[in-house]
């Protein structure tokens, strides 16, 4: 993979907008719980140290499992940021696009360094200029012939993203 320019990545880049409000749902989610357990302990009369250590563990634990990926992309790369580590791909040199359907859609790309992202298609669709980003450094691949498989997973999402926002467009201007 290319390595990092962080001037060239700060220039042109787009991030998703909604990860903040994601990060605090998930917040909220952990804090409501913790609330709820603590308060069901101290009514019961069973509320020791231990236990509210163990329903602050629980907590932290919905908290971590809640916890939102921070999904960027510039000018050829897309990385998907976890607490811990961030997964990145160069979209310009994209092997392969999977579109991965079922109880949780995931939208999986993998280049030609061997980097892999996988993000929730949703993402693409909240943040036009993400999917704009991705879409130019896709159409880079299939040009120079590396995007061997997942041209049609990329022609689908950007029906149903084309679809979408034509959708909210007749539904803003009292159309639909």
């Amino acid at each position: 993979m290319a390595p990092r320019n962080d001037a060239r990545e700060r220039k042109g880049a787009a991030h998703d907008l909604r990860w903040a409000r994601d990060v605090r749902d998930s917040v909220r989610c952990g804090g409501v719980l913790l609330a709820l357990l603590l308060l069901l302990d101290w009514g019961t009369g069973r509320f020791t140290y231990w236990r509210c250590t163990l329903w602050l563990a629980l907590a932290l634990l919905l908290f971590l499992v809640l916890y939102p990926a921070r999904v960027s992309a510039g000018d050829g790369w897309l990385a998907s940021r976890r607490l811990l580590r961030e997964h990145r791909v160069c979209t310009d040199q994209l092997v392969s696009v999977r579109y991965l359907e079922g109880m949780s859609e995931r939208l999986v790309l993998r280049d030609s360094a061997g980097g892999r992202v996988e993000i929730d298609p949703e993402v693409l669709l909240r943040n036009p200029q993400l999917w704009f980003l991705v879409d130019a450094g896709a159409q880079k691949s299939a040009g120079g012939g590396t995007l061997l498989c997942g041209a049609t997973a990329l022609h689908r999402l950007s029906r149903r993203i084309d679809r979408e926002t034509a959708h909210a467009v007749f539904k803003a201007s009292g159309l639909e």
